[in-house]
């Protein structure tokens, strides 16, 4: 049972000690609750949906895969569940997966324990914890990728779904942009769906992309 006002956590990490050590820490703050916990890349898509968090706390390295991989299929089925990457070792080829799954936060085990409270927290808003440094890094390479300039597509765009995948590229969920720009969730979808076929994309995360490689062309 969901208790109101909670910050619902699943913790993934294939080393117990490392979990256990996670899960008290949690589990001691009155604000939030852990509500599972896998060490393994296929149990947690298996549990993740059942126990449907608000935050996703995941290890990077994984015995069966990646926590990326969680990641981009998590939110693909649930755009309302963040993800907090952890990891022992700072890694630009890792970033850049968890930055285009997706993610929002990456974060170094080595992390303090109040930090990773406040990194939880911040997640669990709707804050992005991705190192400005490190995302620039990112856009950089989005630069040097296939940037869309002047693409076609954009010219299908209404005003308002425009707007909304500006806000896509803010990282926001379709909850968040509805309350920006006071529009009902459901209405929000349906422009994300449209605007996501006009581009001819499948996932947030690609428009996401998108928009990041438009900013990084602008500059």
């Amino acid at each position: 049972m969901r208790e109101e006002g909670k910050i619902r956590v699943f913790l993934l990490d294939d080393h117990e000690v490392v979990r256990r050590g996670v899960h008290e820490l949690l589990s001691m703050e009155e604000d939030i609750e852990v509500v599972g916990e896998a060490g393994t890349a296929a149990d947690a898509l298996v549990r993740i949906p059942a126990t449907r968090p608000d935050v996703a706390v995941l290890d990077v390295r994984l015995p069966d895969g990646s926590g990326v991989e969680v990641c981009r299929e998590v939110r693909s089925r649930d755009e309302d569940v963040k993800c907090l990457m952890l990891t022992s070792y700072a890694d630009d080829e890792a970033l850049f997966d968890a930055i285009m799954a997706g993610a929002s936060g990456y974060v170094l085990k080595a992390i303090r324990g109040t930090e990773l409270l406040s990194a939880v927290r911040d997640v669990a808003a709707g804050r992005s914890l991705l190192d400005p440094v490190a995302t620039a890094r990112v856009l950089e390479r989005l630069r040097d990728g296939n940037a869309p300039r002047g693409d076609d597509r954009l010219a299908g765009l209404t005003e308002q779904e425009h707007r909304i995948l500006d806000l896509i590229g803010e990282g926001l969920t379709n909850r968040a942009i509805g309350e920006r720009l006071h529009l009902a969730e459901k209405t929000i979808k349906n422009y994300v769906s449209s605007l996501l076929s006009k581009l001819g994309m499948e996932r947030r995360s690609q428009a996401a992309a998108y928009v990041a490689r438009m900013q990084a062309e602008r500059r």
